[in-house]
């Protein structure tokens, strides 16, 4: 890893209404809008999916490290996540996330171990542990035959 401080940066483009495209230096462009509950097309990527897709991939990247330092080797890793947002406090707002981790580690290895890397990766996803929304873990491991 760099040393920190790291520096990121996006770019978005759009009009008074319809589709907005969002990008990144050296990234292509994601074609964005809001979802069919906000009266959006339901048909691009919106903040809401983004926000979702961000703690997921954070928390896959997040294990593969962890797992690496715990000597626990995993041949799969599938994530579901879903987001309630809901009115809390006179905001419309995320008020629950919940993050679905399927791993999948050889058989004979320590579920305990397997499932404690599991809950060390979502602790140190830097994506979740920025958000002020609860994130409740549903972890599952499965055995490789």
């Amino acid at each position: 890893m760099k040393p920190l401080p790291h520096l990121y940066e996006a770019h978005l483009a759009g009009g008074p209404d319809g589709y907005a495209t969002v990008g990144a230096p050296g990234l292509p462009e994601l074609m964005t809008a809001e979802p069919a509950d906000f009266d959006g097309p339901g048909d691009a990527w919106s903040p809401e999916n983004l926000l979702l897709a961000a703690v997921e991939t954070c928390f896959m990247f997040t294990l593969r490290a962890v797992a690496r330092a715990a000597k626990i080797e995993f041949t799969r890793l599938q994530v579901t996540v879903e987001g309630k947002v809901d009115r809390e406090g006179g905001a419309t707002r995320f008020t629950e996330i919940v993050l679905r981790p399927a791993l999948t580690v050889a058989a004979g290895t320590d579920r305990e171990r397997a499932l404690k890397v599991i809950e060390r990766s979502e602790k140190a996803c830097l994506v979740s542990s920025s958000l002020s929304t609860p994130i409740r873990l549903e972890p599952a491991i499965e055995f490789a035959p």
